[in-house]
């Protein structure tokens, strides 16, 4: 549904503010220590992560949140308004198959979007991000 979506906020597409929310991932992942990261994409107008925690769920996605909307409101010259939604969707990852599949999803949705032929064609995810290191 939300790659299809049509109307509604799609600030995720200003590069910069793309850029912060691919910053703040990896930040959550190597300085703070609150999670592996193993896969991510950086939609129009979501984000999917596949991480291992090692905090509570809460407190990553309170953290890139906080620190995102006030950086992407601050690139957009709002203050003071949500930016993201209130919700976020969680799945625990049963078995490696279920691992496999969920990692190709998220770095295939771009594809599945109509917004890049491979997946390591769309500069905020890790397809692209393995494929420059």
């Amino acid at each position: 549904m939300l790659d299809s979506a049509t109307a509604g906020p799609f600030w995720l597409r200003d590069l910069a503010i793309a850029r912060c929310v691919t910053d703040a991932m990896y930040f959550g992942a190597k300085k703070l220590n609150f999670y592996s990261l193993h896969a991510f994409v950086v939609m129009p107008n979501h984000v999917h992560l596949l991480i291992t925690p090692r905090v509570p769920i809460f407190r990553i996605t309170n953290g890139l949140k906080g620190v995102t909307a006030r950086q992407a409101n601050a690139i957009l010259h709002r203050t003071g308004q949500h930016f993201w939604q209130d919700e976020s969707f969680d799945h625990w990852v049963r078995n490696p198959a279920q691992f496999d599949r969920i990692r190709a999803y998220i770095e295939s949705n771009p594809v599945s979007a109509g917004l890049a032929t491979k997946p390591e064609a769309w500069p905020w995810s890790s397809a692209a991000q393995s494929n420059s290191t």
